[in-house]
């Protein structure tokens, strides 16, 4: 094994430049191309064919057994929120209760609270309108109102499961969902308010960007003329799966908590909970209900084979013998394995766009090369892949191109509001993980 260590360190390097280019210049779907970096990574280590094949069909399963469920059944609460109308029910009350004073405020927890269970984009459909009716009524710029929001929704999609990142990232680490649920919201609060309010705050007294012309084809809530449905209940439901967790996890030794407080069960519990009060009780027929529920899952498949195409890049980093060589090197050596996995997602992430996908990749080859080094849990690792993740969106990410659309504004300015208020959340982010991995030592 030290003989082949170096050769092993350039052949998995070469399968992740590989991994790149394929994506990058070849235009390839990131799950083609993860598979295609595994078979190059293990028939290159000297892996029999076989054995390669074997390996990426362990971690495939093992990556997508627990996480389909998690996804699945969040997009399915996602969904019915989304359709019902809750989500701008709940931004609406909150302005209220904030005031026109302190709106960014209502905004960003608007924001969070909606980005638990909901997807980046649909989040940010979902609440455009009311930032659009907020910069034209106080006259101020879009980014004063927008940026909050598009913090709060991008920390959450982030580091928060059951978004499919961190969630992925969390199956591939062997961390606690629950405490990684519990950690990541922690975390990502104060890198909601240092990117929305303080940076997009000081950044939107110096830009002035007009509400867009678009802003008047706002398309209508789908609620199907249903009034939508009581702001508490909207609360109870974003909040029940995190309750349920949380309480497994604070009270470790009852069954029954332990049984509701696994995800599985949690999930489930709130999906049922969703498609009563949100579907039966707003007068949605069965047909209408099943409908949803399939409308929810067209999107998870797609993140689904990344997750799995992940797990198998990193099950071939095991066998192949790179990943316990590289672990011993990163356990001899003095740099911190959270500045590694950081720099790891940045630079997946920078170099190709996806969140989803540079989180869950550099996850992937992250884990094996932590397995077993002391004094890191594998929630803090999570998050430090997570806040590497997070870091910058530019011309290749979709995301910038729907805030460069629905903000109304050139490519140079979204670089330099919204990609830099990404740094911005990136950098405090991983601070705080940093300061907190020291402190609990």
């Amino acid at each position: 094994m030290p003989a082949q260590g170096p050769y092993l360190i350039a052949l998995a390097l070469g399968a992740i430049v590989l991994l790149l280019a394929l994506i990058l210049a070849a235009k390839m779907h990131a799950f083609l191309a993860l598979l295609i970096a595994s078979l190059a990574l293990g028939l290159g280590s000297g892996m029999a064919p076989q054995a390669v094949l074997k390996s990426i069909q362990a971690g495939f399963g093992e990556a997508l057994g627990f996480i389909a469920v998690v996804v699945a059944l969040g997009a399915m609460i996602g969904r019915y929120l989304e359709h019902s109308g809750g989500g701008a029910a709940l931004a609406t009350w909150l302005l209220g209760k904030f005031g026109r004073e302190r709106a960014i405020w209502a905004v960003l927890v608007a924001a969070f609270l909606i980005g638990l269970p909901i997807f980046f984009e649909v989040g940010f459909i979902i609440l455009v309108p009311l930032v659009w009716s907020l910069a034209r009524e106080s006259k101020r710029s879009l980014l004063y109102y927008g940026l909050p929001m598009s913090a709060a929704l991008t920390v959450t999609h982030a580091l928060v499961p059951p978004h499919p990142a961190p969630a992925g990232a969390a199956q591939l680490l062997g961390a606690d969902l629950g405490r990684t649920i519990l950690y990541g919201i922690a975390v990502s609060i104060p890198m909601a308010v240092a990117g929305g309010i303080v940076y997009g705050g000081w950044v939107g007294r110096r830009v002035f960007i007009p509400v867009p012309a678009m802003a008047g084809l706002e398309p209508q809530a789908r609620t199907g003329g249903r009034p939508a449905p009581a702001v508490p209940l909207v609360v109870f439901i974003l909040l029940l799966p995190v309750l349920l967790m949380l309480a497994a996890t604070l009270v470790r030794g009852s069954t029954l908590l332990g049984f509701f407080g696994h995800p599985f069960t949690a999930l489930l519990v709130t999906v049922l909970a969703a498609m009563f009060f949100f579907g039966f009780r707003r007068g949605l027929n069965r047909d209408e209900i099943g409908r949803l529920a399939t409308e929810s899952l067209l999107p998870v498949g797609t993140l689904l084979a990344i997750m799995g195409g992940g797990g198998a890049f990193k099950q071939v980093i095991v066998d192949s013998g790179v990943g316990p060589y590289a672990g011993k090197l990163l356990a001899a050596s003095s740099i911190s394995p959270l500045v590694v996995a950081y720099l790891i997602a940045a630079a997946m992430r920078i170099a190709q766009g996806s969140a989803t996908v540079a989180i869950i990749t550099a996850a992937g080859i992250v884990a094996p090369l932590v397995k077993g080094l002391h004094g890191y849990s594998p929630e803090i690792i999570v998050l430090a892949v997570c806040c590497g993740g997070t870091i910058i969106s530019h011309v290749n990410d979709a995301g910038f191109w729907l805030v460069n659309q629905y903000f109304g504004m050139s490519v140079a300015t979204t670089l330099k509001t919204w990609s830099l208020m990404k740094v911005v959340i990136s950098l405090v982010g991983f601070g705080i993980v940093m300061a907190a991995h020291a402190l609990s030592r």
